[in-house]
C-alpha cells in the first residue's frame, strides 16, 4: 500500500483543487517512467517475451506528452501490474515500478509506487549484504533526476510516505 487514507493536496492537481499544476503532474510522470526504466532490465531477463511493463512505461511518457488518455495508460499500467503478479523477487517489483509509472497520470502519487518499488527491484537484485548500500546508491540517483520544479514537492512527499513506501526513501 503506497497511498495514504488521506490525500495530500500538495499531490493533487489544481484541476481537482490541489496545488501543483498540470506541467507538474507530467513533470512526475516522466520521473516516475525514468525510475522504472532503470530497472526495467531486471524484468526483462526474466520474461524477456513479455512487453507489457515497457508498454506501460512508453504509456507514462505518452500520457505526460498528450500522446495518451489517462485512462489508456492506467490500462496499461494494470496490465504490467498483471505481469509482476505470478514472479517473485527484481524481476516482480521491475513491472510494478512500471503499472505504477503508467497510473501517475491516474493519481500523481503513484510516482512514487514506482520509485518505491524500482528501489525495492534493485534491492532484490544485489547480494543480501549490500541491499541497504544499493537502496541510498538507487534513492540517491532518483532524486539527482528529479526535474528542479518538482524537487520539493517529491522530497516533502518521501518523508510524509517513507513509512507506506516500506522505509526505501530513509536515510538508514
Amino acid at each position: 500500500m503506497i497511498l495514504p487514507s488521506v490525500r495530500d493536496p500538495a499531490m493533487i492537481t489544481i484541476r481537482r483543487g490541489g496545488t501543483p499544476t498540470d506541467d507538474d503532474h507530467h513533470l512526475l510522470a516522466l520521473w516516475a517512467a525514468t525510475c522504472a526504466e532503470r530497472v526495467l532490465g531486471l524484468f526483462e531477463a526474466t520474461c524477456p517475451g513479455d512487453a507489457r511493463p515497457r508498454a506501460a512505461i512508453e504509456a507514462a511518457r505518452d500520457w505526460a506528452a498528450g500522446d495518451l488518455s489517462m485512462m489508456a495508460a492506467r490500462a496499461l499500467g494494470g496490465h504490467a501490474m498483471g505481469a509482476a503478479r505470478p514472479l517473485t523477487g527484481a524481476a516482480r517489483f521491475a513491472a510494478y515500478a512500471a503499472g505504477q509509472a503508467a497510473c501517475v497520470g491516474h493519481v500523481a502519487e503513484h510516482d512514487l509506487g514506482a520509485a518505491a518499488y524500482a528501489i525495492k527491484a534493485a534491492m532484490a537484485a544485489a547480494p543480501a549484504g549490500e541491499r541497504d548500500e544499493v537502496r541510498l546508491a538507487e534513492r540517491d540517483r532518483q532524486r539527482a533526476l528529479l526535474p528542479p520544479a518538482v524537487r520539493q514537492l517529491v522530497f516533502a512527499d518521501q518523508v510524509r510516505r517513507n513509512d507506506l513506501c516500506w522505509g526505501v526513501f530513509g536515510d538508514g
